[in-house]
C-alpha cells in the first residue's frame, strides 16, 4: 500500500450501536455516517447484521438500511460485513440484494459469514452446530439466485434480474482453513478487527490465513482481502483515549466471559487484543506501516466498534481517516460524483 502499487479501497464499518435505548436516533446517526463517508470519497461503507441487541442496540435488518443509506448517497458502495447467512433464506435474501442493487445503481456488495451467537440460531429455529454447513448450503443457492439461474421451484428466477455479482461476494473467515475454503468458491475474504482466542497480535494470526487464501486462489480475475481494523484518530494519542479506551476495555472484559479473551486484562492489554489503530494520524500511519497484512490487502475497512464515541467525535475521526491516514498510505478518494468501480483497483 505503496507509491506504485494499485490504488486500494477505503471504507468504513458500523455496528450501528449507540449509548442509550433511542434506537431511532442510532440508526439516524449511522445513515450521517454514510452521507458523510459518501462526501469525502470513503469507497464503501459496510453494516454488521446483529440480531441480538448489543450495548446501545444493533441492526437486525441490514437491506432495510442500505436501502435508505442508497438513497441518501450518489457514490459509495454499500455492503454488509457480515449478513449472518444461516439465518436466511437465501433466494428471500437474494431478492433483497438485487433490490438494493438496483436502486443504488449497482453499488452493493455482499459479505456473508456465520455468526456467533446461538441464541439468534435458536431464535431462527436453526442449528447451531451445523452452522458451516448451513453457511455452505445457503452460499449455493444465493450465488445461483444472483447469477440470475433457476431456485427454489422450476421456473422460478428472482427479480429483479441481479447484476453481475461475481467479484462481489464476500466471506468472513477466521482460520488459515476458512481462508482456503473462501478461496476455492471465488469468494472475496474478510478478516475481522480482532483475532479471538489468540494471545499473538491479530496481523500475525490473520497473515497466515491471508497466505493460505491467496495460495488457494486460481480465478482469472484479481483476489480481493479486505482488512477490518478499529482505527481512531485525534489530535494525540490521550484525546483519542478519551474517546474509546473504556468502551474497549469493557468490551474485552464482556468477552472474557465467553472465552474470547482472557480474564482480567487492563485497558491497554485490551487495546492490544483489539489490535486499535489509536492516537494522532501520524502515530496511526506509522503502526499502520508495520502492519503485517495490510499490505496484502485490496480493502482498507475502518471501524470505531466496540467504542461509540459520540457523533461529531465519530464524524472528525472518519474525517481524519479520509484526509490524513488514509492518504499518507498511498490511498486518494475517487472523483467525485462517479460511482466507486465494484472491482477493479484503480
Amino acid at each position: 500500500m505503496t507509491s506504485g502499487k494499485p490504488r486500494f479501497r477505503l471504507g468504513f464499518l458500523t455496528h450501528v450501536q449507540g449509548r442509550d435505548a433511542d434506537l431511532s436516533r442510532t440508526y439516524r446517526n449511522a445513515q450521517e455516517l454514510f452521507v458523510a463517508a459518501d462526501e469525502l470519497g470513503l469507497d464503501v461503507g459496510w453494516v454488521a447484521q446483529h440480531h441480538v441487541p448489543g450495548g446501545g442496540g444493533g441492526l437486525s435488518s441490514p437491506w432495510t438500511f442500505l436501502a435508505h443509506a442508497a438513497a441518501r448517497t450518489s457514490r459509495i458502495r454499500l455492503g454488509t460485513a457480515i449478513t449472518v447467512l444461516p439465518l436466511e433464506d437465501p433466494v428471500r435474501l437474494a431478492e433483497d440484494v438485487a433490490t438494493v442493487d438496483t436502486l443504488s445503481g449497482g453499488r452493493v456488495e455482499l459479505g456473508v459469514g456465520s455468526g456467533s451467537s446461538d441464541l439468534e440460531y435458536a431464535a431462527f429455529g436453526r442449528d447451531a452446530t451445523r452452522r458451516r454447513e448451513l453457511t455452505s448450503e445457503h452460499l449455493d443457492v444465493l450465488r445461483r439466485a444472483l447469477r440470475g439461474e433457476e431456485v427454489g421451484a422450476p421456473g422460478f428466477r428472482v427479480q429483479p434480474t441481479p447484476g453481475d455479482f461475481t467479484d462481489r461476494i464476500w466471506q468472513g473467515v477466521f482460520s488459515a482453513r476458512g481462508a482456503a475454503y473462501a478461496a476455492s468458491l471465488g469468494s472475496n475474504l474478510l478478516l475481522n478487527r480482532a483475532a479471538y482466542g489468540h494471545d499473538a497480535s491479530t496481523d500475525e494470526v490473520q497473515r497466515p490465513w491471508t497466505d493460505a487464501y491467496l495460495t488457494a486462489w486460481n480465478r482469472p480475475r484479481g483476489p480481493r482481502i479486505g482488512v477490518s481494523r478499529l482505527v481512531f484518530p485525534a489530535k494525540d494519542r490521550r484525546t483519542a483515549l478519551a474517546h474509546i479506551g473504556d468502551d474497549v476495555h469493557r468490551a474485552a472484559l464482556r468477552m472474557a466471559k465467553s472465552g474470547a479473551f482472557p480474564e482480567g486484562l487492563d485497558r491497554d492489554e485490551a487495546l492490544r487484543r483489539f489490535h486499535a489503530f489509536h492516537g494522532s494520524p501520524e502515530e496511526i500511519v506509522a503502526a499502520f506501516r508495520q502492519e503485517k497484512v495490510l499490505p496484502l490487502a485490496t480493502d482498507l475497512i475502518t471501524q470505531f466498534n466496540p467504542a461509540v464515541p459520540d457523533q461529531d467525535a465519530t464524524i472528525r475521526a472518519l474525517e481524519l481517516i479520509a484526509t490524513e491516514v488514509a492518504p499518507a498510505l498511498g490511498w486518494s478518494p475517487a472523483p467525485r460524483n462517479e460511482p466507486v468501480p465494484a472491482g477493479a483497483r484503480t
